[in-house]
């Protein structure tokens, strides 16, 4: 059975348009989505996405999480658990005691957000829902860090804008966080056993095509 990865979660989670518009109902971007699960499936391929925003996000992990603990007062580490129940599958990336954190790497001052307003994301904030209920925490704490950018991402971009490590690690975290919300936990639920469906449609008449000939 196809489970639902929390980094894509908020694909699945709008609303669908129409007078048939329960919370079992899909999207057309969700069905979308549901097919692109079940073709990766059936023909066993993950689809590669590289930009410069996410190799920064991947060298620079660490990093981001060394700062994040300089803030805080904390000494984490980057969590290597993956949990799943029947419907989700994910790996946060710090587990404490009663809080999910999830790291996210700023490219570079620009996209840096100063203020926790201007840090939330409702994308992030469906997949911090979703490692709450992996993790069964009453708390998640979306955190953007700001590291120096290695030399050979920066390429012809400005690079007073990626070299930062003299300016305060205090001015260079900004986290904003969310409490778990029982009715959105069971929109979840519904959400992903409605996407599961569907992919298992979608899986069978890829499976089956040849029978239509």
């Amino acid at each position: 059975m196809i489970k639902i990865h929390p980094s894509s979660l908020s694909k699945i989670m709008t609303m669908a348009k129409g007078k048939t518009n329960g919370p079992e109902v899909l999207s057309v971007g969700a069905l979308t989505h549901c097919y692109d699960l079940a073709k990766q499936f059936v023909y066993n391929y993950y689809p590669e996405i590289n930009s410069k925003y996410l190799d920064k996000g991947n060298l620079c992990e660490n990093d981001s999480i060394a700062l994040y603990n300089s803030v805080y007062g904390t000494n984490h580490r980057k969590n290597e658990t993956r949990k799943e129940n029947e419907y989700l599958s994910g790996e946060c990336d710090i587990e404490d005691n009663d809080i999910i954190v999830d790291i996210k790497t700023s490219w570079s001052l620009v996209q840096f957000p100063a203020l926790p307003h201007q840090a939330h994301d409702p994308d992030y904030e469906w997949q911090g829902r979703a490692y709450m209920i992996l993790w069964d925490k009453p708390k998640f704490r979306l955190s953007f860090c700001l590291v120096s950018t290695p030399e050979d991402l920066i390429k012809y971009e400005d690079e007073n804008l990626h070299y930062v490590d003299l300016i305060d690690p205090r001015l260079r975290v900004t986290s904003v966080d969310y409490e778990r919300d029982e009715d959105k936990d069971k929109l979840i639920e519904i959400k992903c056993r409605a996407a599961q469906a569907q992919a298992e449609i979608y899986i069978e008449a890829i499976t089956n095509k040849y029978l239509a000939y």
